[in-house]
Parts: C-alpha cells; structure tokens; sequence
C-alpha cells in the first residue's frame, strides 16, 4: 500500500513540474496546441499534438537561450551549411526539449527506486550530447557526399577550359547535373561570384564545405580567374 502511494506521490509530483515549466514558457493549452496542429495537417501534414506543444516548448526556451558570440557564429554557419533553417538556440533548445522530456519520467521513481532516477537521467543527459553532436555528423554526411562528386566536376572544369576560362559557366553548368550537397554548395557560390569578388566567394565555398579535396579544387579555380596555366593542375 506504501509502495502504491509513493508511486502515486511520485506520479503527481512529475505531472505538476511538467505544468509549471509549460506555464513558465508559455506553451499552449490543448485546445490552442489542436487548432495550431489542425492548421498545420492542411500546410504540412500530420503532426502529433505533442510535437506542436513540444515546438512550441523549444520555441519558449531559446528566448532564455544564451551562446557566445564566437560560437554562435560558428553554429549560424554550419546550420547555414547544414541547410537547416533555424538560430543556434533554437537547435540547442531542441537538444534540451527532446532530453529534457525524456528526463521528466525519471521523476516519478526518484521516491521509489532513485537509482532508476539516476539512470534516466544520464540517458537523458547522453541524448542531448548525441543530439547535439547531429550537426557535425551532418555537415560530415554533406562533405563526404561533395567529395564523391570533386572527381566530376574537375572534369567538367577541365574539359571547359579547352575553349573557355568563364567560372561562372563552368559551375552553373556542373550544377545543372550535381546532387543536392553539390548543388546548394555550387549555387550560393556562383550568385556570390554574380554579386561580388570572384576569389571572395570561392574562399566562402572552400571554407564551407571543409574538404582538403575542395581546398585543392578551389585553389585551382583562382588560379584559372588569376590568368595561370593550369592544364597540368587539372
């Protein structure tokens, strides 16, 4: 009977935490999280009630959210490069929300069994690390799948240059025929290049993408702007 009760103590005490961090941030009522997730079925498709409240959550949180200056220029530009269209807080709230919640359950058991607590808890400290961690795994992925490509592109630059030295038409139409990473990358440059200093936008393409393989690419194609020679390069 003691053991039922403390569970049942337990079990309140969660719910109730669970209720003030929803009022402190401002997440919406049932009713509010139905009308924004019926919106959004017709705009996006199906999203779970929890989801929206969960966003909504993430949302209140990175308000509070502060990062360093070096590093959140850092993270503007590897979400920039991971093609991932939200601020450094918000990436990071969404690291706390999804271990944070996975935390709360632990909450329940902290009066019947803490070491169960304890190992909940350190999972849900591993999951923010792990989710934090995602976005150099993806910015890997995006490298690893230009690098694939470099092989096809110095080719089409190569076999370019027997009659012309325009950059821009060099990558514009490599671009017409790359993947996704190659051609997200290859486009910002060229609109670069369009809008502004030709070796500026090729250095911005070297150091986004991260790759000694397109270092020695981009060095080449500087080269080719500089008036060099570089059929052997090639």
């Amino acid at each position: 009977m003691q053991l039922i009760l403390q569970i049942i103590i337990g079990t309140l005490f969660g719910v109730a935490l669970f209720m003030i961090l929803a009022d402190l941030l401002k997440v919406p009522t049932k009713k509010t999280v139905n009308s924004v997730s019926g919106m959004a079925k017709q705009i996006k498709g199906d999203e779970s009630d929890i989801n929206a409240a969960l966003e909504r959550l993430a949302i209140g949180l990175s308000k509070i959210i502060r990062i360093n200056e070096y590093k959140r220029t850092q993270m503007v530009a590897d979400l920039f490069s991971a093609r991932m269209d939200i601020s450094p807080e918000m990436f990071t709230a969404n690291a706390i929300v999804k271990a944070g919640v996975f935390g709360i359950i632990g909450v329940p058991f902290l009066f019947v069994a803490p070491a169960i607590t304890l190992l909940i808890i350190a999972i849900a400290v591993v999951l923010y690390f792990n989710e934090m961690r995602s976005l150099p795994g993806r910015l890997k992925k995006k490298r690893q799948a230009i690098e694939y490509e470099l092989p096809r592109l110095v080719f089409t630059i190569e076999k370019t240059l027997r009659h012309s030295r325009d950059i821009i038409y060099m990558l514009s139409s490599y671009a017409d025929v790359a993947g996704p990473d190659m051609k997200h990358e290859l486009d910002i440059t060229v609109a670069d290049m369009k809008s502004g200093n030709y070796e500026t936008a090729i250095a911005r393409l070297e150091s986004r993408v991260g790759s000694p393989m397109m270092s020695d690419v981009c060095r080449g194609l500087i080269s080719i702007m500089r008036g060099d020679d570089t059929t052997v390069f090639w």
